[in-house]
């Protein structure tokens, strides 16, 4: 996958089972990345997709059956060479999901506590030094005596992100670091946690099953699932050229309807839609006669309620819609029984009923490997 000229993580080939009454569940297979100095990177995919075992793999909290990691230029694990450094001994910091704000200490005890364990000695007025530098620079320099119960969600955050960056590790690893907040503090986290990120000049790998997260917070976005790692990339690169269905259907909510390819004219595809339609002209490798998915964004489809001329246009009917304040989310019904989403502006309203018309901006081509959803 991904190279950088300069890389603090590099896994190679791992794997990762569990034993279960059916047998071995193998939830990391083969998976390989790098993470490049400075950058920020995120694993991307649902739950059960195998993105969490691979951090806790990589910070040593379970240890994978093959592959190597190395961070910073020292190997932490090689299955081959049976190299397993513990989590203590590797240059990492942690946010977990949770937090893990211990209820007994204040904040500056909380963030406090990696450096009074560590081995040698750190003298106490070290200590105070680094534990309020970091407090300082996650805006909790004047909390640092508040009870950690007294906390909010979002402070509890800052604490944590605190506690693991006061080692000065090499990689900070960071566990749906969002989930744990309601809607209107995780949007002002983002862009928090992205700022603080980017002052603080840290390498970092995270996991999240949020979309939102991940196009935000990386550099560089790897998809995952089952196991595998579908597809890596720039976020507008995985967004906008989706490599298979799965990552076009879980980042962005494609609509992914079967076409037949009708001819082929040089780098472009001839596509007719199940059910009749336009036929629309696709720049993607395909023979005539194969069956491809197309894949059409909710955003990038746009809606009138008068005819309009020209490619790539469908009609239908409004058959369902969600105000979500700034758009309004619409299902179109078609013939031949498609049902496309639709995002449109909040000042674009129409009842249940109406007859419209979409002008599809942006279509794409995909190797078909599943029935696609919007079937």
């Amino acid at each position: 996958m991904g190279q950088g000229s300069s890389s603090v993580l590099t896994v190679t080939r791992l794997e990762k089972s569990f034993a279960t009454e059916d047998g071995p569940l193998r939830v990391i297979d083969g998976v390989s990345f790098t993470v490049p100095d400075g950058q920020c990177y995120a694993l991307l995919g649902p739950s059960g997709c195998g993105k969490t075992t691979t951090l806790r793999c990589v910070a040593g909290l379970e240890e994978p059956d093959a592959g190597r990691i190395e961070i910073a230029g020292t190997v932490v694990y090689d299955s081959a060479a049976r190299i397993a450094v513990p989590t203590n001994q590797r240059p990492i910091g942690i946010v977990f999901q949770s937090y893990a704000i211990w209820p007994h200490f204040d904040v500056f005890e909380n963030v406090a506590y990696p450096l009074r364990v560590a081995r040698p000695r750190i003298a106490r007025g070290e200590i105070e030094d680094r534990v309020m530098a970091v407090l300082d620079l996650v805006g909790m320099r004047d909390l640092a005596k508040r009870p950690a119960p007294r906390l909010s969600g979002g402070q509890q955050q800052r604490v944590a992100l605190a506690r693991a960056i006061v080692r000065r590790p090499k990689l900070l690893l960071l566990d749906e670091p969002l989930s744990n907040l309601d809607a209107r503090l995780r949007d002002y986290m983002r862009k928090e946690l992205a700022d603080l990120i980017e002052r603080i000049g840290i390498t970092a790998l995270f996991v999240t099953h949020d979309q939102a997260e991940a196009l935000s917070l990386a550099q560089r976005v790897a998809v995952m699932n089952e196991g595998h790692l579908i597809q890596e990339g720039a976020p507008r690169e995985v967004y906008s050229a989706p490599a298979t269905a799965f990552v076009a259907e879980f980042i962005g909510g494609s609509n992914i309807v079967e076409g037949r390819v009708a001819s082929r004219n040089d780098a472009r595809a001839q596509v007719a839609l199940q059910g009749g339609g336009p036929v629309f002209e696709i720049d993607m490798e395909a023979t005539p006669g194969e069956t491809v998915n197309v894949l059409f964004r909710p955003e990038g489809i746009r809606l009138s309620t008068t005819p309009v001329e020209g490619g790539n246009v469908l009609s239908g009917t409004i058959s369902a819609s969600i105000f979500t304040g700034s758009v309004i989310d619409y299902t179109v019904a078609l013939a031949g029984g498609l049902r496309l989403r639709v995002i449109a502006p909040s000042d674009q309203q129409f009842e249940r009923g109406t007859a419209v018309w979409l002008t599809v901006r942006d279509v794409r081509g995909l190797k078909r490997e599943h029935p696609p959803s919007g079937t």
